[in-house]
């Protein structure tokens, strides 16, 4: 509640120094060496310069496991490598897969004998001949082995066993030990963390497998340049052909460096650029906020907040600024203000001063 007090004072104390007029003859203005000048607002607005990375998208990063422990046979592609989505990566060697394989038989020789007698037994309760509950009984039998059936084909899916292989199993009857690791899309292989022979458990991390269709720079623009960035706003890396557009602004500044994260999808270039690459770009604003350029001297800073001095009928007012970037001797400002305002471009440490008279005086 304090805080909130504190809050409401520091406002209405602003509003209140920003109302103050400086009342000043043309003779005070000559003796006070003041000299005015028309605003004229930027017709381009300028870039804002600020770090990146370079990072892949988490939907087109991959890490490839696999469900059972065993033994490393096979690797069919190294680092860099090019693979097609289903593509064979490597081959182990697993005797948790010969039990699975054995009880997906058993519940596909179960559900054949359950489907026998549930045809018979339907047969015979229709014909009246039995009992509804001796019916009920061979109905729920066949209705668990269906779904031990289904549950078992499912178990040898996710193992990386193809439809067309479980057929083959429940046909032929013949076990195999091998476990085919699958790319699970269509990419590069960034990293591989296993060797030949080397024993795994399961879901042990194996490839790293990136798609870099898609590639997004992660900006860290300042805090108090953030409101001049808007979504579809372009970013450019310089003496490259690499283009982006922004697509997310981050709701919290982090602390450590007050920026704010925005992040942009990168569009053409991106033979340029590397997943991890730090870069310096260039974002081109669409505010259609009106932007100023004014000279260092028009400037007056009190407790944080700066200031320029508008040009009123019996002398001048205080109007709060921000500045948006600095140049050598000028500064680009944005505000409440309008084209062709005039405003103290010279004198304003004099104007500061009455300025300040006038606050201690209220």
């Amino acid at each position: 509640m304090k805080v909130l007090l504190m809050l409401i004072i520091f406002l209405n104390s602003v509003g209140l120094m920003a109302d103050e007029k400086i009342k000043l003859s043309s003779i005070q203005l000559y003796t006070l060496g003041i000299k005015l000048g028309k605003l004229t607002a930027i017709k381009s607005v300028p870039l804002i310069d600020a770090p990146a990375k370079v990072i892949i998208p988490p939907d087109n990063e991959y890490i490839v496991s696999t469900s059972h422990a065993g033994l490393i046979n096979q690797i069919k592609v190294t680092l860099d490598d090019k693979v097609s989505k289903g593509q064979v990566l490597a081959t182990i060697n697993s005797p948790e897969l010969l039990a699975l394989q054995r009880d997906h038989l058993k519940s596909v020789n179960g559900l054949i004998l359950a489907k026998a007698d549930y045809r018979r037994e339907k047969k015979l309760f229709t014909e009246g001949l039995i009992a509804e509950r001796r019916w009920r009984k061979t109905e729920a039998r066949y209705n668990v082995f269906l779904s031990q059936v289904y549950e078992t084909r499912q178990l040898l899916e996710i193992s990386g066993i193809s439809t067309e292989a479980i057929k083959s199993l429940e046909k032929t009857h013949r076990l195999s030990s091998e476990v085919k690791i699958l790319a699970p899309i269509s990419g590069v292989v960034l990293q591989q963390m296993v060797t030949v022979g080397e024993r795994i458990v399961a879901m042990a991390p194996l490839f790293r497998v990136v798609n870099f269709k898609t590639l997004w720079f992660e900006i860290s623009v300042p805090q108090q340049r953030i409101q001049h960035v808007q979504i579809g706003d372009k970013v450019t890396l310089a003496n490259t052909q690499v283009s982006a557009s922004i697509f997310l602004l981050g709701k919290q500044v982090v602390e450590n460096n007050q920026s704010v994260l925005v992040r942009a999808a990168i569009e053409t270039g991106q033979d340029f650029v590397r997943p991890g690459q730090a870069v310096s770009v260039k974002i081109r604003p669409s505010s259609s906020t009106p932007l100023f350029r004014v000279r260092n001297s028009a400037l007056a800073e009190y407790k944080g907040v700066n200031y320029v001095f508008l040009r009123t009928q019996s002398g001048f007012a205080a109007k709060p600024i921000q500045i948006i970037s600095k140049e050598r001797k000028k500064v680009i400002i944005s505000g409440d203000l309008k084209e062709q305002n005039e405003i103290a471009i010279r004198g304003a440490v004099a104007l500061k001063a009455n300025f300040l008279d006038l606050i201690e005086k209220n």
